[in-house]
């Protein structure tokens, strides 16, 4: 295994386990930090925004025009973009809202009994609690991977803005299981093992994919990937986001993700 394909691993294992930072934040702290959950929302939206309609769409249409010729390769393209947002909305469509983990919760609700009746379903469900939060996430782990695979750098970028907005997505994991076992321990367990999906995802990428990327490949794999992400944050992030928000917080926190992430790539040029 050469050293590129170790560091695009590590990167995905290092944005997957970033939901235990979030159970951590859930067990130890009193109470939501709201101002700070909607800045970083809105910041990983924003880099998710731009980099994908910036580098990612423009990199998967460079190869599938220069694989297939302009008209071709400009559908091929955009097919695969829509693809990937059709991809992550039947995965969001098919998992049940109780148990879907990009669904916002707070600190507070450990606190409240009168939330406890809502997650009592984890209970017989925990199982396919885990597996939910595992298909909701593989597909990122897939993004991180090809993306470092093929540009570390922006890889690196990729992967920050996931581990960002997986931060949440652990409080969103440990509360609920907090109430069906009252075990802060299984509830931390279970968010930070379900970030092990992400380098499962690299793992399949590397044994089933890599075999066969040839830049008509690699340039759907990327224009579906900017999809994945751009769905992502118009569909979780940024109402997520604004449901944190203070006084425009998430907007800015938007606008800063882009900025950077535009700095970032003028750097790199």
């Amino acid at each position: 295994m050469s050293q590129e394909v170790l560091f695009a691993f590590s990167l995905t294992l290092f944005a997957g386990l970033a939901t235990g930072i979030g159970s951590l934040m859930a067990f130890f702290t009193s109470r939501t930090n709201t101002k700070f959950l909607s800045l970083a929302l809105g910041f990983s939206a924003g880099v998710m925004i731009y980099v994908s309609m910036i580098e990612i769409f423009v990199k998967a249409k460079d190869a599938l025009v220069g694989a297939m010729g302009v008209v071709s390769g400009n559908w091929a393209t955009v097919g695969g973009f829509f693809g990937g947002m059709i991809l992550i909305a039947l995965i969001d469509r098919f998992i049940p809202k109780q148990d879907n983990p990009h669904e916002v919760r707070t600190v507070e609700e450990m606190n409240d009994p009168s939330k406890a009746a809502e997650h009592q379903g984890l209970l017989k469900m925990g199982t396919f609690a885990a597996l939910a939060i595992g298909i909701h996430n593989f597909p990122e782990g897939i993004a991180t991977f090809t993306s470092a695979l093929q540009d570390p750098g922006l890889g690196i970028a990729i992967a920050a803005a996931i581990a960002i907005h997986n931060i949440p997505e652990g409080i969103a994991v440990s509360v609920p299981v907090y109430y069906a076992t009252g075990s802060k321990k299984k509830a931390f367990k279970l968010s930070f093992l379900s970030g092990l999906s992400e380098p499962i995802g690299a793992l399949v990428a590397y044994l089933i994919l890599m075999p066969y990327l040839n830049d008509i490949m690699f340039g759907v794999i990327f224009a579906a990937v900017a999809g994945i992400m751009v769905f992502i944050s118009l569909d979780e992030l940024l109402p997520a986001a604004k449901k944190y928000d203070e006084a425009h917080t998430s907007i800015y926190g938007l606008v800063a993700g882009m900025a950077v992430m535009a700095l970032s790539l003028l750097l790199f040029i």
